[in-house]
């Protein structure tokens, strides 16, 4: 799981360099991008589906709550990211895709002090 979790934050990275290059241009997020995000979520979704899985096999001697949060949280960022942006067709809009793309990581390291390392 750990492996995922550094793939999707290297994703992010990614994605993140090309959605500030659209910033930085005064653009919209164009289609590939777009699609880059897309399979970001799909890794995410499994993500949530191997956490919950770890998660069941069990006592585990963590909060459950916090961490189906935690996993659930990182799989709605960034399509919450991409609507705003959607409604708000501006700069700033694509500037919180960007944001988005950064908080991801983030709940993986929330995940990590909650859970620790995960095999």
């Amino acid at each position: 799981m750990v492996q995922l979790q550094v793939a999707l934050s290297v994703m992010c990275g990614v994605a993140a360099v090309l959605v500030l290059v659209q910033v930085a241009r005064d653009r919209l997020v164009n289609r590939p991008i777009l699609a880059w995000l897309a399979v970001i979520e799909v890794g995410l979704v499994v993500h949530l589906v191997q956490g919950i899985a770890w998660l069941t096999g069990g006592d585990r001697g963590i909060s459950a709550a916090t961490y189906v949060g935690y996993l659930a949280a990182s799989l709605v960022v960034l399509p919450l990211a991409v609507g705003w942006a959607w409604a708000e067709r501006s700069r700033s809009g694509t500037a919180v895709i960007l944001v988005g793309l950064f908080l991801v990581p983030y709940l993986f390291l929330r995940l990590y002090d909650v859970a620790g390392p995960i095999r």
